[in-house]
Parts: C-alpha cells; sequence; structure tokens
C-alpha cells in the first residue's frame, strides 16, 4: 500500500455487521477549510450502529464511524485553526473515522492537551461531550440532585455517573450484572439496580424514600421507558438520549402530564456544539475533568480496525464495558 493509498471501512447497504468490508482507497487531499487526521485510535459509538442498520438514514456506498484522535498530516488552504504535526481529535463527523487517516472540516476538531494521551480522547470525546451535554446544559445538575443513568457501565455511563458524582449529586445507575455493578459503584454510583432482575421504578423508589430523582438519563430506549417515567419526581425530567433497545415508541403528552407534570427531551450532541464555540468550550470542560481526576476513562476493549464487525457485535450485544477503540 503506498502513502496515497489507506485502508477504510466501506459499507454498501444497512444491514448487520457484514455489511461492514474493509478496503484499500486513495488518500484524499484536504480542501479548503478541511484536515487531514492520521489516526491513532477510533471511537466507537452506538450512533454507528444506528447509521449502519439504517435507523439514521445514510447516502451509499459510505464510511462509517464519527470519532478518531491523531494527529494532523496534510492542511486545506485557510486553515490556521491547525498545522501539521498537532494532536487533535473529533467526533462529530462527516462519516468516515474508521480508516487509517480522515479528512475533516478544521472547525469541527479540537486540540488535545499535551497531558491527555490520544487513545483517551479517543474513547471520551464523543461520549464526553454527550455527558457534558447531558450534566451541564439540557439539566443542570446541582449539589443535592438524585440522578438515575441507565447503562452505568457503559461508554457513556462511567463519565456521565463519575461527573455527576463530581458535581454533588446522589448517583443511581442501572445495569445487566453483577460484574457492570461493581464498575459502576466504583464509577461514581452510590446505589446500582441490576434491571433484569429489579423492578427499576420501585427501587428507585426505595432509595429516595419515594420521592423519585430529578432527572433520568436513558440511552436504552424503548425497554426502559416506562420504569424511566415511573422513576421521576414531580416535574422531573426524562432525557432520552439512545435507543439502545430499540426506539421509544410515540408518548401522548397526557402521560407526563399524569406522571406529575414531567418533561421529557431527546437531545442530540450536534446542536449542543453547533458553532466553534460551543465544540470548543465543551470539549475544554471535558478534557479540565479528565486532567483534574475527577472523571476517569476507562477503555474497555480494543480491535483492530479490520475486526470491526466483531466490535460491533461486542456493543450491539451489550458485551462490553467502559469505551470501546478499533486500533488502525
Amino acid at each position: 500500500m503506498s502513502q496515497a493509498e489507506h485502508r477504510a471501512i466501506r459499507l454498501n447497504q444497512t444491514g448487520g455487521p457484514e455489511v461492514l468490508e474493509l478496503h484499500t482507497v486513495a488518500t484524499p487531499e484536504p480542501g479548503a477549510g478541511e484536515i487531514r487526521v492520521r489516526h491513532a485510535a477510533i471511537g466507537l459509538n452506538f450512533i454507528d450502529i444506528y447509521q449502519r442498520d439504517g435507523l439514521y438514514p445514510l447516502t451509499f456506498p459510505t464510511g462509517l464511524g464519527l470519532e478518531a484522535a491523531g494527529v494532523v498530516e496534510a492542511v486545506g488552504d485557510g486553515v490556521t485553526r491547525f498545522a501539521p504535526g498537532d494532536r487533535v481529535a473529533y467526533a462529530n463527523g462527516p462519516v468516515g473515522a474508521y480508516a487509517d487517516t480522515h479528512v475533516v472540516p478544521a472547525d469541527r476538531a479540537v486540540t488535545v492537551p499535551q497531558d491527555v494521551d490520544l487513545t483517551t480522547a479517543a474513547a471520551a470525546l464523543l461520549k464526553g461531550m454527550t455527558a457534558e451535554m447531558l450534566l451541564r446544559r439540557v439539566f443542570h445538575v446541582q449539589q443535592g440532585h438524585v440522578v438515575l443513568a441507565h447503562a452505568a457501565a457503559g461508554g457513556v455511563g462511567l463519565i456521565l455517573t463519575q461527573w455527576a458524582k463530581a458535581l454533588g449529586a446522589t448517583v443511581i445507575g442501572t445495569v445487566g450484572d453483577e460484574a457492570k455493578a461493581e464498575l459502576a459503584l466504583a464509577n461514581g454510583c452510590d446505589h446500582v439496580i441490576l434491571y433484569d432482575r429489579e423492578d427499576v421504578a420501585a427501587r428507585v423508589r426505595e432509595i429516595t424514600d419515594g420521592q423519585g430523582v430529578e432527572v433520568v438519563y436513558d440511552s436504552v430506549g424503548a425497554a426502559t421507558l416506562e420504569a424511566s417515567l415511573a422513576s421521576l419526581k414531580r416535574r422531573g425530567m426524562l432525557v432520552s438520549f439512545g435507543n439502545a433497545s430499540g426506539p421509544v415508541p410515540p408518548i401522548a403528552p397526557l402521560r407526563l402530564s399524569r406522571g406529575g407534570s414531567l418533561y421529557l427531551t431527546r437531545p442530540t450532541l450536534f446542536d449542543y456544539v453547533a458553532t466553534v464555540e460551543e465544540l470548543d468550550a465543551s470539549a475544554k470542560a471535558l478534557f479540565d475533568v479528565i486532567r483534574s481526576g475527577e472523571v476517569k476513562v476507562r477503555i474497555g476493549q480494543t480491535f483492530p480496525l479490520e475486526r470491526v464487525a466483531d466490535a460491533h457485535r461486542a456493543l450491539q450485544g451489550r458485551a462490553t464495558t467502559g469505551s470501546t477503540l478499533l486500533i488502525p
């Protein structure tokens, strides 16, 4: 393979992990306002699965992946934000991060501080900026709040629970097994509920002396909707931000009224980092909390790029903990 070529995952249709194919493709030059990044590590996220299986539509043929960290290899005309050799990460596209290199708009990448390694940046940026959005802007978690986080041992979950704890909240997490329960308890959770064995809402009421929680962070979707709503205190907020078990079905507004004048929101990170200023502020908050030691990023498993299908199967089958990385 020459320097003018690189490896990239491509797909021609929606489907299961088997539609992900490794190809050797021409390495593009960055256009005006763009940079080319040589990847050190690539982040794997549930949004990749939603795009692969068609829940979030893509135009085919296409690459996949929104998040990676590495070193700037080349810059296009007009780029002053970065120079070749800079350490950068990006987490909101365009799709195509599952590759040795990728061309992205300069204003969608952020500088990685020297004391944060590139694998940590790739493992943390999308999940960590999601956690920052959820905790600091979608719902402003404060000292004394009680929060419920589903999938507490997952990539977003482990960052979110540690950060929520650092903000002074009491944190309840749901997990699927004992090993994940131990992990969650070691990463910010004050209480853990095994969702397959316990009535989540009943346990939440027990833990909170019948009050419920101020906010539920729910990335699971259809399977947890009712438990999430039933866990909220009066005027509480359900933040639905994922569909791991399938999309949430339509909800009648009266369901929110009858549950105690509840709030429901379905945020996406891209609307919270829409400007360069918002992107830089979110990334800075994340890197600062990592550097402080209040949030430790757990890389639960890594896969070589050519085993991306196995990585997808593991993530989709809830067989992962923490962040999952592809290594070029």
